[in-house]
């Protein structure tokens, strides 16, 4: 098979090229790819949403959303149970795992199966959003299209980065947010030579939403002119943002990690199911996406004219209004955790922006009231967008994509200014509190996570395996010297590992401690090996991560440690110039342009 790919590939178009150059072309093929990927789940989730608006009956509060979300996601936990057979929600963390620990391969599946089951969540009403399974669907294209033309690991992780970036550019209509998602988010460390495939990939899937999608942008609203008396309250916003990011990360993942503990798939999807649909009764803003129902906000409508809910009542109230929004803000999380825990396959991404955009209006709304005898009012459209921005910044701790991403989604590059001060407030803030963002806290928190900083992402690709060399004899405890002696005469070896019956490991034979009594031939017989035998100043673990391996050495200034499983069993030694040595040659790998 891999010789039959092989000579495909010296006999195809591509194969003639350098593989710089088909890093480029193929950078294109993956935009264009990434970008008809999200044309096409844009398009099933309108029709998958029209056929379930069949099952409407007329009524005012749509009783039907009790049950459409539900369905929805046991058709999605079906799928992946029983044709995909993987786990394929959090998309966005699952890349950044590709990234770190499987040399950027991603299955061929979830080149259409996070594409297919989201769209059935999203389209029946489930709370969650559709960017994050199109990142790992673009970013499965472009493993997968490296895979096939036998690229190198550096060059796979680049077209997985631009199926990411054309994913972000094809469902936003956002080239440059593309791009600044895949170097933030994804935490790439790119050379600027890596920067032309991720430009080409985004501008080409962008072309393609463009082409099937139209030029409208994805977020219409009217903005009004900025001023630059409202700082001060884009600064309120911006720190207002940055606690509800941190509120929304914790949440989202204590949530996520209570339902799990309820081992029966059937009794999980019904909890969820029950929960998500009185959610949804209660406020019809959590169907879907929601962004539908943010074009009042964004464009300064009547928000008391909404009365399509039991509690529109409040909307009609003046400080009734900021309560009811404050209540939307602060459960889109439950209905978001309780889609993806029932069965459901989304995104945060897609919440993260609503949540903003209902903080937004939140704080807008509230001045505006507390304000309003002073004359002063502050324009809450425009809050609703930067709000949007404050929040993807906090909580994907990505400023840059959040603020070119808005403006480049909303056309509202009159408020740069507003967005860069929310963003960057808000950010810091969140960064008080949380070091990782929504998608690699829990990567981090298992010490496997790639990051910006070279030498800690070298040592998160090196392998605790790759390093392990069994190449010394090895020497029963019970074996008296002279029954050594052989295996001692017989190489060149400078330490022994001693193991017992079971090959558990249980000290070192230091050449050093047996040259001091080589020639007492009278204690041959009556010196075992344990009596000369020493303890390691440490013992690496089988799975270790290589920056706790690292650290060991540096502590106890040994040459060499012994690797064991987790029941003791002697696998090897890593030696300290074996370990640099894969440490200079992975440096140079991620570095070369």
């Amino acid at each position: 098979m891999a010789g039959g790919i092989e000579k495909w590939l010296k006999h195809n178009p591509l194969g003639s090229l350098s593989e710089r150059n088909r890093v480029l072309l193929l950078s294109l093929l993956v935009g264009v790819c990434s970008g008809l990927a999200a044309v096409v789940l844009l398009k099933l989730i309108d029709g998958i949403r029209c056929l379930a608006g069949l099952l409407s009956g007329g009524s005012a509060y749509e009783w039907q959303n009790l049950v459409t979300p539900g369905i929805g996601m046991l058709l999605s936990l079906l799928l992946v149970r029983y044709v995909v057979r993987d786990n394929i929600s959090h998309g966005v963390t699952k890349v950044l795992t590709a990234i770190s620990k499987n040399e950027s391969r991603i299955k061929p599946h979830n080149m259409w199966s996070s594409l297919l089951t989201s769209s059935i969540t999203i389209g029946m009403g489930g709370s969650v959003g559709a960017e994050a399974p199109i990142v790992y669907t673009g970013a499965a294209i472009g493993s997968n299209f490296a895979r096939f033309f036998g690229m190198s690991y550096k060059n796979m992780t680049v077209l997985l980065g631009c199926g990411a970036a054309g994913a972000v550019a094809g469902i936003f209509k956002a080239p440059l947010a593309g791009v600044l998602f895949t170097l933030e988010v994804l935490l790439f460390n790119m050379s600027m030579s890596s920067m032309v495939p991720l430009l080409l990939s985004s501008v080409s899937a962008a072309v393609m939403s463009y082409l099937f999608l139209g030029d409208s942008f994805p977020f219409q609203c009217t903005l009004t002119p900025f001023s630059m008396a409202n700082i001060p309250f884009y600064v309120l916003l911006g720190l207002f943002g940055g606690l509800c990011s941190v509120y929304f990360l914790r949440t989202t993942l204590w949530l996520e990690d209570r339902v799990a503990r309820i081992r029966r798939t059937g009794l999980r999807w019904g909890l969820c199911a029950l929960g998500l649909g009185l959610l949804i009764f209660l406020f019809p803003q959590f169907y879907g996406e929601g962004y539908g129902s943010l074009a009042v906000l964004l464009n300064g409508g009547d928000i008391a004219s909404d009365t399509h809910t039991v509690l529109g009542f409040l909307l009609r109230i003046p400080w009734g209004v900021p309560f009811f929004f404050l209540l939307v803000m602060l459960l889109k999380v439950f209905a978001m955790a309780l889609t993806n825990a029932g069965g459901g396959v989304g995104g945060t991404f897609g919440p993260t922006l609503f949540v903003g955009a209902i903080a937004g209006f939140l704080v807008a709304r509230t001045l505006n009231l507390l304000l309003q005898q002073s004359g002063i009012s502050v324009p809450e459209q425009n809050f609703v967008l930067v709000g949007m921005a404050a929040l993807m910044a906090g909580v994907m701790l990505a400023p840059l994509t959040a603020i070119f991403l808005i403006a480049e989604i909303s056309g509202g590059y009159d408020l740069f200014l507003p967005l860069i001060i929310a963003s960057t407030i808000s950010f810091g803030t969140t960064r008080l509190f949380e070091k990782y963002s929504i998608y690699s806290k829990r990567i981090a928190q298992t010490g496997e996570l790639l990051t910006h900083d070279n030498d800690q992402a070298v040592l998160t690709l090196m392998k605790t395996s790759d390093l392990i060399r069994d190449k010394y004899p090895r020497v029963k405890a019970e074996a008296t010297l002279r029954e050594i002696l052989p295996v001692i005469a017989g190489g060149s070896a400078a330490v022994f590992p001693v193991v017992d019956g079971q090959d558990r490991f249980q000290g070192l034979l230091d050449m050093d401690n047996i040259r001091k009594i080589i020639f007492r031939t009278d204690l041959y017989d009556s010196l075992h090996v344990y009596n000369l035998m020493e303890q390691p100043k440490a013992f690496i673990r089988e799975e270790e991560p290589m920056d706790s391996v690292m650290r060991k050495f540096e502590v106890t200034e040994a040459w060499r440690l012994p690797v064991v499983t987790a029941d003791q069993r002697y696998l090897g030694f890593i030696s300290k110039s074996r370990m640099l040595s894969a440490y200079r040659e992975e440096l140079k790998l991620i570095s070369q342009d």
